[in-house]
């Protein structure tokens, strides 16, 4: 299935322009509360971002985007679920939402154009570069696997100051990578969180130091 290049990006860069939202949210709050927030709008906002950006690596044929976020796209699912926002909407759209991924994956098996084979033997990527931004991407995701045992242990969702350590880690890859790929959704979507994620641990270690909280 051959998707015009203006109706792709117009996914891309609708799903990096909630993802920064959510960023500028997070950031906002946690200003004025002097400490680091994990609002209600922040997960919100990452499993909508998250769930277009699915869809963009999809007709993309980006296995390095998928993979992003199949790893942290029912973890967005179950931080709202501890702040109590899953069950506000509605169940039909909660049952799509969990069921998406799956639909996904079914698509990919059985589809035409876009496949497993595809997704691995794409031409335009090279395998190093594929390795590479797979790494960034699994390294960027996994601060969310961080994040979920950390609020799952203090029964709370939190972002401890280890999520923005990993968190500039995996963007440094993931920016890294836009750029040999010429990709300027990743590019814009990289670039803006460099500036929140070392704001954070700004905010975290200034936590640490009066002793409010300790990661």
């Amino acid at each position: 299935m051959i998707i015009p290049k203006a109706i792709l990006y117009t996914i891309g860069f609708t799903s990096q322009i909630l993802f920064s939202a959510r960023t500028l949210v997070q950031w906002l709050k946690s200003e004025r509360a002097k400490k680091v927030l994990a609002p209600e709008l922040f997960w919100k906002l990452s499993l909508a971002a998250s769930f277009l950006l699915f869809v963009y690596g999809l007709f993309r044929s980006d296995f390095a985007i998928m993979l992003g976020q199949s790893i942290t796209y029912f973890i967005y699912i179950r931080n709202m679920q501890l702040q109590g926002s899953w069950t506000k909407l509605k169940g039909v759209l909660r049952c799509f939402l969990i069921l998406f991924p799956f639909f996904s994956l079914t698509f990919l098996y059985t589809g035409s154009d876009i496949n497993f084979n595809t997704l691995f033997k794409n031409e335009n990527i090279p395998l190093e570069l594929l390795i590479w931004g797979s790494a960034g991407q699994v390294i960027f995701s996994l601060r969310f696997v961080y994040q979920w045992i950390y609020s799952e242990k203090a029964k709370i969702s939190t972002l401890p100051f280890g999520f923005w350590m990993i968190s500039l880690v995996g963007s440094f890859i993931i920016l890294t990578y836009g750029v040999f790929r010429k990709d300027p959704v990743l590019i814009a979507g990289q670039l803006f969180g460099f500036i929140v994620y070392l704001r954070n641990i700004l905010l975290g270690k200034r936590e640490d130091k009066y002793g409010k909280d300790k990661y």
